[in-house]
């Protein structure tokens, strides 16, 4: 097979591949040769149909699949010998379209070519960590607010009329043309008023209601309401109100850490500083990383593709657009321009995407299995019910298992520099860190 280069521009190649007629022959002959032996034929014994008849019956259908794989021979062979590493799918096509059984094949391969990355000395990178220490205001506030939500109901004074965020008891019996439905009643079921635990409408009609109360509450099942049989039909719902309860929250003491599964009130703050203190070290090392990338960015210089470029900021342009536009969740929109801005942004997520990935080749860096099951589980949870059918569907979908494994990667190789970059700590205020962490968002 002859290969000729035809484009060295940049990072751009482009060759021309010539796979003769007796290659592709030979290819053929050499499939039948190696399947003769399993082949029966009317007339003759199992591996016995000589060569000729073979090839005048499966000939044709086997020269596509030889010119398929020669094709890729020679594709697997100069990227062996180059070095080259595509930045995207080779485009490869067949030049010579008048192209008939005995002729040679004429093939153009074009592609971009990944460029040299060159070495970054991470010894010699200084870099700021962020540190907050959670202090008494800070765990007051949080401990304040585990009490809100542990929160207890005291009954209101007689005769008081329920508020939104009170909790009232009540006996309901609910009908739909007069026939009670099943699921429609209860006895000394606990409400909280605004809570939204009942269909849209419910809750309201009850505001304003003293304990001892009847009421009838109507209101119209969703369209998309679970219950067929019940979807976009009214009700009316016969409520006795037998208590209405004023929400209180729990005490600050040991028992509330009891019902937070601590020993005492101590260990809940100590707790409670762990938690908080981890909270403002993922903050803060966020704001590091994005420190270290600006330099990243600042120190390494090499060509980058074009295609991956003009890709990022394709999907840059399209995301941004969606951001703008939250009423359009389908894509038949009209095309999206790309502007001077979102491709500047591309060229850097391009450079340091292929940087950091090279770091992490040359440093073995690799993404556990049990590392990938966490983050799957972890985003499973977003979809209570469905935990087994999201696995499934990320372990079956390997572009869904690449969009999960690539932050995952990109954090294990910013560790890998920061271990050795040098590194000081400097304490700041929770203040401090909001605001760089609101500064990320604002770049």
């Amino acid at each position: 097979m002859a290969v000729t280069e035809t484009l060295n521009e940049g990072l751009k190649r482009a060759y021309q591949l010539i796979i003769t007629a007796q290659e592709l022959e030979e290819k053929v002959t050499e499939k039948l040769t190696e399947a003769q032996p399993e082949i029966e034929m009317k007339g003759f014994r199992k591996g016995k149909v000589p060569l000729p008849l073979l090839k005048k019956q499966f000939g044709q259908r086997l020269l596509g699949e030889a010119m398929q794989e020669s094709i890729d021979a020679a594709m697997n062979a100069h990227f062996a010998e180059s070095g080259d590493r595509p930045a995207m799918q080779p485009e490869v096509k067949m030049t010579n379209e008048d192209w008939k059984e005995g002729d040679d094949v004429h093939v153009e391969m074009s592609y971009e070519k990944l460029p040299e990355i060159p070495e970054v000395d991470f010894s010699e990178l200084t870099l700021e960590r962020m540190v907050v220490k959670a202090g008494d205001a800070e765990i007051d506030e949080a401990l304040a607010s585990l009490a809100q939500n542990a929160q207890n109901f005291e009954d209101r004074k007689k005769g008081s009329k329920a508020k939104d965020g009170d909790q009232v008891v009540l006996d309901f019996v609910g009908r739909v043309d007069g026939e009670e439905f099943e699921g429609g009643a209860a006895e000394d079921f606990p409400l909280v008023l605004g809570s939204g635990q009942f269909i849209p409408g419910f809750e309201e009609q009850l505001v304003g209601v003293k304990a001892g109360d009847e009421k009838d509450v109507t209101v119209t099942f969703p369209a998309d309401y679970g219950a067929a049989e019940l979807a976009g039909k009214e009700a009316v719902f016969a409520c006795t109100v037998k208590a209405v309860k004023a929400p209180a929250a729990a005490a600050v003491d040991d028992d509330l850490a009891k019902r937070y599964g601590a020993e005492d009130l101590a260990q809940l703050k100590a707790q409670v500083a762990e938690s908080l203190e981890a909270e403002y070290q993922g903050a803060a090392r966020a704001v590091m990383k994005r420190a270290l990338l600006d330099k990243l960015d600042a120190l390494a210089s090499f060509d980058l593709p074009p295609s991956l470029v003009e890709a990022e900021a394709s999907q840059i342009a399209h995301q941004l657009w969606h951001e703008e536009h939250p009423e359009e969740h389908g894509h038949d929109h009209g095309e999206i321009e790309v502007t001077d801005e979102h491709k500047t942004l591309a060229e850097r997520r391009v450079k340091l995407g292929l940087l950091l990935a090279e770091v992490g080749q040359k440093a073995n860096i690799e993404v556990t299995d049990a590392e990938m099951t966490q983050a799957i589980m972890n985003q499973a949870r977003q979809y209570p019910g469905q935990e087994r059918a999201f696995f499934d569907f990320v372990n079956q979908n390997e572009q869904m298992r690449q969009q999960i494994q690539a932050p995952i990667f990109e954090d294990k190789v910013v560790d890998h520099i920061v271990e050795q970059a040098s590194v000081t700590e400097k304490e700041v205020s929770k203040e401090d860190l909001e605001k760089a962490v609101e500064a990320l968002d604002e770049d």
